[in-house]
């Protein structure tokens, strides 16, 4: 405990620093050491910010300081934007000055061959001397939208959200904060991790799953150096955060990719499947599936089982729903002979009589309610799927009011497909105010519903416990003895 407290205070001087020194800030627009200055000033931070550079005297309106221990105030968080070969040498001058933690965003390190290697491991060694924790290098930089950090060179911020997203990849994480901004994306934190010479996944995992902040952690993952440290890291949290995981280097040639962009092997996929299932975590296979899991996991409870009842006002979209859940292990709920009554009543004498549950087309958004009302009873039913497609009489909006208002009376997950585009805008914007996570297609809801299902098996096996002896269970001792009388002595 005394540990975790300790790992916990010397993060916080890098994600929740006061005084931050950007190493390597620079006029010139084209370089990361301006990105990141100006980021940093953009971002809203209410602490101060050092520019520290040789060449200046000012940046951005900022004194500038020649050097770091020329700084009278104590700084908590160094960010290094400079050649590698400059590092070394500037990771001392930080310790020296007693500098809490450091953002390495420079690259050519371990990736770059045996030159390479030898800095790193000289960066590590003087860092741990002084005690400092460092993140990097050879990454996009960190942002925490709560305190407007942005040390970052990415071309887009972040929006104030509850998902800690963990990077290997600093390109990547471009793309996904552009991606993020349009689809109204928050996060916690939002961390590239870069070649990890000392701050690891397992750390992330303990700092952020103490976070009030945060409610669930999202990791794009090329290798992992440590598992045994993440293993437990994991297990602690997974309970009670979900940790979503999108690992690359499946296939040999991908893992050989990631060798060198990252400087490590990614190691048998095999492996890792089986102890991320151990350790209670869900993979998923395309960053979409990633948010997709998490967004789903925050607004809705877990299933408690893979049996899924599917409403709908279309046969096709019903059709596909149910055989992508079918091909992926999920299994379509077995409505009772109560549920089917009940349908009968309210329901045209040609709707499907089965499940998927196709109230067709022409029905009106209160009998589309008391379809899912019926079906979300049913004990058969471990989630609910609302498939809503439009159509000459349809009022996709008022439809999406009745869903919100299911699902806000019922412990059950449900999702939700409105298909189109222009016509189902305003019944999207319904949903995600109501906390029903909606999708424009019946496979990308299916295959959420089927991953919040294993996170729920993983989880059962998270608290497994070995079973306990039988009481009539009486050990046959002499048995035992006469068969093996000199490992019986030497016990």
């Amino acid at each position: 405990m005394q540990s975790q407290r300790s790992t916990q205070s010397r993060l916080d001087k890098i994600f929740k620093p006061k005084n931050v020194a950007i190493i390597g800030a620079s006029v010139k627009k084209d370089t990361i050491g301006y990105a990141v200055m100006k980021n940093m000033l953009d971002a809203g931070f209410q602490g101060n910010i050092f520019p520290v550079n040789l060449k200046y005297s000012t940046v951005l309106d900022r004194h500038c300081y020649h050097y770091i221990g020329k700084i009278a105030e104590k700084i908590d968080l160094a960010v290094i934007t400079t050649p590698a070969h400059t590092v070394p040498g500037l990771v001392e001058e930080c310790g020296k000055a007693g500098v809490g933690g450091l953002l390495i965003i420079s690259a050519g390190f371990k990736e770059a061959g045996e030159e390479g290697q030898k800095m790193y491991e000289q960066i590590l060694q003087t860092a741990r001397k002084y005690d400092m924790r460092i993140i990097g290098p050879n990454c996009l930089g960190i942002l925490n939208p709560f305190l407007g950090i942005n040390a970052s060179f990415a071309t887009r911020s972040a929006l104030k959200g509850n998902i800690a997203f963990i990077s290997q990849s600093g390109a990547l994480g471009t793309s996904i904060l552009d991606w993020a901004l349009d689809q109204n994306v928050g996060f916690s934190y939002f961390v590239s991790v870069g070649s990890m010479i000392d701050v690891s996944f397992a750390d992330l995992i303990d700092y952020f799953g103490m976070d009030n902040n945060t409610s669930s952690i999202l990791i794009y993952m090329e290798s992992l150096k440590d598992a045994r440290r993440f293993m437990s890291a994991a297990r602690a949290f997974a309970r009670s955060k979900p940790i979503i995981i999108l690992k690359a280097g499946k296939s040999k040639e991908g893992g050989q990719a990631a060798k060198s962009h990252t400087g490590s092997l990614a190691g048998d996929d095999a492996i890792y499947d089986a102890a991320f299932r151990r350790a209670g975590i869900i993979r998923v296979d395309t960053i979409a599936q990633l948010f997709n899991c998490a967004q789903a996991l925050a607004m809705q409870p877990r299933p408690r089982n893979n049996r899924l009842a599917i409403v709908t006002n279309a046969g096709g979209p019903g059709v596909l729903a149910t055989d992508y859940l079918i091909e992926n292990g999920g299994r379509m709920a077995q409505l009772s002979e109560n549920t089917m009554n009940k349908l009968n009543e309210i329901l045209p004498a040609h709707w499907s009589h089965n499940n998927p549950v196709d109230v067709l087309g022409d029905a009106t958004s209160e009998i589309y309610r008391q379809a899912l009302e019926i079906c979300v009873r049913d004990e058969n039913v471990d989630g609910i799927l609302a498939i809503f497609t439009t159509q000459a009489v349809s009022e996709p909006a008022k439809a999406a009011i009745e869903v919100v208002q299911v699902a806000r009376e019922r412990k059950k997950p449900m999702l939700a497909v409105w298909m189109g585009e222009q016509d189902v805008a305003d019944a999207r914007e319904i949903l995600e105010h109501g906390k029903v996570p909606h999708y424009r297609y019946p496979e990308s809801a299916v295959d959420v519903f089927i991953r919040m299902c294993q996170y729920s098996q993983n989880l059962k096996l998270l608290y497994e416990t070995p079973s306990e002896t039988p009481h009539e269970f009486v050990p046959e001792t002499e048995k035992v003895k006469k068969n093996n009388p000199s490992r019986i002595g030497s016990q």
